[in-house]
């Protein structure tokens, strides 16, 4: 631990498991004053048993309403992290609208929504830093079966390099990380769901060029960096942790 983000406020949205619980304790550990947020209750308070200096909040940041109650008692944030994100298995013939509304709503909307309730703080104080978590499965290139999924996670792309030019005048930096097939419980249940679990695992594993899955940590690594004064430099780029996947 370096105290590399000492005194800095932190939110992490969808930080009750895998990667946004790995960035909250990695930032918590850099000395950052993070504050945790998720739907799942149970999971928020495991967090804070076993971290009790992150604070905890139960949050819906796909509710706009939620989101602005929320905003009620936060006065300063220097980094937001935007880890909410769900992955539709499908082709577009497999694609219903609802499934479609859906994951725009996730994987979207709840990023626009926390980042322009978080960005007049930001202005106020001539500062901060947004990451987006993103997708080597996006702009950056199709996979089978992932056709919303790929989808949004490209708009979030978008979405970071709109907000970085519109507000890099005013020291706001935006980024997205853009991670591979990471070790997390959303893919371990993906896994289980399939008809033949072991199989779908050695498939997963065996599409990476390194031969291995990520881990949330490996993510949560470069999201301190995007954080941190290291990287006031770094604005509108999408940084891919994917074992080699996307190349």
């Amino acid at each position: 631990m370096s105290n590399r983000l000492e005194g800095k406020n932190i939110i992490v949205t969808a930080a009750g498991q895998g990667i946004g619980k790995a960035t909250a304790i990695a930032l918590h550990n850099e000395g950052a004053n993070v504050t945790a947020t998720d739907l799942n209750n149970k999971t928020l308070a495991e967090l804070n048993k076993e971290y009790p200096k992150i604070k905890v909040q139960t949050l819906d940041s796909t509710d706009n309403n939620a989101i602005s109650e929320f905003m009620k008692s936060v006065d300063k944030v220097d980094v937001l992290f935007n880890a909410v994100g769900f992955v539709h298995h499908g082709t577009i013939l497999e694609c219903e609208e609802k499934d479609w509304d859906f994951s725009f709503d996730v994987n979207v909307k709840s990023m626009y929504q926390m980042c322009k309730a978080i960005l007049p703080l930001m202005v106020k104080q001539n500062g901060g830093s947004i990451i987006n978590v993103s997708s080597c499965a996006s702009s950056l290139k199709g996979f089978p079966n992932r056709f919303v999924y790929g989808t949004t996670k490209g708009a979030v792309i978008g979405l970071t390099k709109s907000i970085a030019a519109d507000f890099v005048k005013q020291n706001i930096r935006c980024n997205s990380i853009a991670p591979g097939t990471v070790f997390s419980p959303s893919w371990q249940d993906r896994v289980n769901q399939s008809p033949d679990p072991v199989q779908a695992k050695k498939d997963f594993i065996a599409r990476q060029p390194m031969g291995r899955l990520g881990t949330a940590e490996e993510i949560a690594a470069v999201a301190v960096y995007l954080a941190g004064d290291d990287a006031t430099f770094t604005t509108g780029t999408t940084i891919s942790v994917d074992g080699g996947i996307s190349i």
